[in-house]
């Protein structure tokens, strides 16, 4: 059974808060169809759900334009902030740590001694380097975490370099995708960027996913082979 958390969001200058289901919020909040008052853990909206503070009518009406629940409940899950459980927390950290690791193991190699690192090593490269992983996805952090632990030890891990020519009016939306991996750029006179990227090889199919659903499958990609 999942778990009760609350929802809150701050609106001239008072706090809103909602109970409501923790993985079907969650779920609701990346998009969904979920019916809101399923959600629900209460039909209240609060100021201070621990002390029974309830909002007003007028204070909902001033906040949120209504006082329908459902409608409330849906702005303050969307807009608003979940206050995750520590173990909750703690279970997704530990969960993207694994990813981490999982990707350089199976992706990083130490070039002095033509071999992959191990598990445990990547875990002490890791810990030596003080890298702080991150709850987002791997893809968006692994540029920065290589750059890292390559202080402590050699590093080479596979790159394919990818040519992309993305249409102006999805330039704004796929910018912080391509950013962190890109050689080059150039901003053409009809508003398309143009780029070269260096994507590390074990990212390539979740880059691509990204860049499609992102791009509608606009976008013009094509890999660039090194001359012999």
């Amino acid at each position: 059974m999942s778990k009760e958390v609350l929802a809150r969001i701050k609106s001239r200058g008072k706090n809103y808060e909602i109970l409501v289901d923790l993985d079907q919020a969650l779920a609701f909040k990346k998009g969904e169809n979920i019916d809101v008052r399923s959600i629900l853990g209460v039909d209240n909206v609060f100021h201070d759900s621990k002390k029974g503070l309830h909002a007003s009518d007028d204070d909902l009406k001033g906040a949120f334009g209504t006082t329908e629940i459902a409608e409330i409940a849906e702005k303050i899950i969307r807009q608003g902030e979940l206050l995750l459980p520590a173990e909750y927390r703690e279970q997704k950290k530990d969960e993207k740590v694994k990813q981490v690791i999982d990707f350089l193991v199976k992706n990083v190699v130490d070039p002095q001694a033509g071999k992959p690192y191990t598990e445990e090593r990547i875990k002490n490269i890791l810990n030596e380097a003080g890298v702080n992983i991150e709850n987002k996805p791997v893809s968006e952090q692994i540029g920065k975490i290589v750059e890292k632990i390559s202080v402590i030890a050699p590093i080479k891990i596979e790159t394919k370099k990818i040519k992309i020519i993305v249409p102006a009016v999805h330039t704004g939306k796929i910018y912080n995708l391509i950013n962190q991996y890109k050689e080059n750029e150039e901003w053409l006179n009809n508003g398309d960027l143009s780029c070269v990227i260096n994507l590390p090889a074990g990212l390539q199919m979740d880059f691509y996913d990204k860049l499609n659903s992102m791009t509608h499958g606009s976008a013009i990609t094509e890999e660039i082979k090194d001359e012999e």
